[in-house]
């Protein structure tokens, strides 16, 4: 198993580059690899604390567990590694870390160069990224390792009787902090005891928002003190829906902010294009009067999360097609959310789901009824909001469990 996985790493490695002159993503996701190894050369000699995420959801369960670790141990340099250009992207000037960049392919001379350039006190991967070699590297080299808000499931290679490969990786592992009972049983199963569930640690992320100044003048502006719904992270199955809702059954009263997952010029202006009410991009709102607008569309990544806090409800992309985004931003406000039907990886959203704080809808009709029954009676909505902000509450405090191990470890 292990030689058809460094082969399989091979094969990849060589077909990349090639699609790469075809595709963007591809083409930022070679690239950036290109200065990995140049930029953790200033660590070589310093002591450093390594985090390493797949993407942007990932980053935010890492980011209250670095903030404490900046906090008590202010000595430790900070590495965060993604794997997707999308977290990458957006969290690449990241100023509580001292290197940010991309995590090479996973092969055996990869992961022993990278081990090599760095003085690595400590290792934390977050949720579900398992990398066989750079796992075995940080093993071999006996470097501690934890996993924090972890998850795993029956279908994963490490509970299938040929997983034996991915199985021996884990024991790369110290501890394993995990979101759910049902994942510390899965380790149980196959011998891994080590584990501890003490929920996700986004739960703080969020929680920390409320603390932060979230005002922005042209989001008021816009809003104008109406009823407004922010539909973040959409793509374009989630844009299909809300543009049928804007022009069919949306009222002059309500204001619609639209934060697309996808802000190339071409796909805003043709969403600009398809609505039939007055619509604005943000990169227009220079000299514009943004209260006689009905739409608003945000042409610009980094600040979703203060925009929520405008939101009388919030439709969360992602969730009818290409995976779910964050829920808990919005939820952390006290609103109503509403997202797509495909949601059962997300423990939050299942949670949401039955408690009746978030709606899911699969269709043009159960879109349209929900938001406007959610308009149209305040009560429900903000019952509906009381839901989100009190599940919010009751599961604060994994980041500080995982900070009381630290503290015996570093």
């Amino acid at each position: 198993m292990k030689f058809l996985y460094n082969f399989l790493v091979f094969i990849v490695s060589s077909i990349l580059p090639i699609i790469a002159i075809f595709n963007k993503k591809i083409r930022l996701f070679i690239d950036g690899r290109k200065q990995t190894f140049l930029k953790i050369e200033a660590l070589k000699n310093e002591e450093t604390v390594w985090f390493h995420v797949a993407s942007l959801g990932e980053f935010e369960q890492a980011h209250p567990i670095i903030e404490e670790l900046k906090s008590n141990f202010k000595h430790y340099k900070i590495l965060v590694t993604f794997f997707s250009p999308s977290g990458y992207e957006v969290r690449k000037n990241y100023d509580l870390a001292d290197v940010v960049c991309y995590l090479p392919l996973d092969s055996d001379a990869n992961a022993k160069r990278f081990i090599k350039n760095i003085h690595l006190k400590f290792a934390i991967f977050v949720k579900y990224e398992f990398w066989p070699n750079f796992l075995n590297e940080v093993n071999k080299n006996q470097i501690p390792t934890i996993l924090v808000s972890g998850i795993f499931r029956k279908n994963q290679l490490f509970f299938q009787p040929y997983g034996g490969f991915m199985r021996n990786s884990l024991k790369a592992f110290h501890h394993f902090f995990l979101q759910d009972e049902n994942s510390k049983k899965l380790l149980e199963s196959i011998d891994f005891k080590n584990s501890l569930v003490v929920g996700d640690t986004r739960f703080d992320r969020v929680s920390r928002i409320l603390n932060q100044n979230n005002s922005l003048d042209f989001i008021d502006e816009f809003k104008n003190n109406q009823y407004t719904i922010v539909a973040g992270s959409t793509w374009k199955e989630d844009e299909e829906y809300l543009v049928n809702y804007i022009n069919n059954n949306s009222l002059y009263d309500e204001k619609i902010i639209i934060a697309p997952h996808n802000i190339q010029n071409d796909a805003v202006l043709g969403l600009k294009k398809s609505i039939h009410k007055k619509t604005i991009l943000l990169s227009e709102k220079e000299g514009k009067n943004m209260a006689e607008y009905q739409v608003l569309i945000v042409d610009t990544i980094g600040i979703l999360t203060k925009i929520y806090v405008a939101a009388n409800v919030a439709y969360v992309g992602g969730g009818l097609k290409t995976g779910l985004h964050n829920i808990l931003e919005p939820a952390t406000f006290g609103i109503p959310v509403v997202i797509g039907n495909k949601f059962d990886k997300f423990k939050e959203a299942v949670d949401l789901v039955n408690l009746k704080g978030c709606f899911s809808i699969k269709n043009q009709k159960e879109f349209s009824s929900i938001f406007t029954k959610l308009k149209k009676d305040e009560g429900f909505r903000e019952s509906t909001g009381n839901i989100n902000k009190k599940y919010i509450q009751e599961h604060l405090g994994a980041t500080q469990k995982i900070m009381n191990y630290l503290k015996t470890q570093l």
